[in-house]
């Protein structure tokens, strides 16, 4: 019986998904304006409690790995190490921008969400990229 429940984990581990992050911020610029979908630039640092807990929960969670993966392009940098624009600060950490194709922003916002609510700052970042 435990080795059935450790191959349906295993199993369940395959087919799980995963968020599809650009390796550049301009590789995922160039994709959100080719694909006409929002940028969403995810800031953190090594260090930061809160977006290790945001990384572990949220970002995990199937719905929004879904609605990330469908509706926008993502990249995930980190705060002093990665190179991306100056105008994308990041004194509070994680945080959560979400530009045009040409790099506008649109909407941003500090901070760990869980998923119930993370699903609603998407929902509005989408409404404002629609506007």
């Amino acid at each position: 019986m435990k080795k059935l429940l450790l191959l349906a984990l295993l199993m369940a581990n395959l087919f799980a998904t995963d968020i599809v992050w650009n390796d550049t911020y301009e590789q995922a610029q160039a994709k959100a304006k080719k694909e006409s979908k929002p940028l969403m630039v995810l800031i953190t640092s090594e260090q930061c409690r809160w977006c290790r807990k945001f990384e572990a929960t949220t970002l995990q969670d199937e719905e929004v790995i879904t609605k990330l993966n469908s509706k926008f392009v993502m990249v995930h940098v980190t705060r002093d190490k990665s190179i991306y624009p100056k105008n994308l600060s990041a004194k509070m950490i994680p945080m959560h921008y979400f530009l045009d194709g040409e790099g506008k922003v649109i909407y941003s916002i500090p901070g760990y969400w869980p998923s119930e609510d993370y699903q609603s700052i998407l929902d509005d970042a989408l409404t404002k990229y629609k506007k």
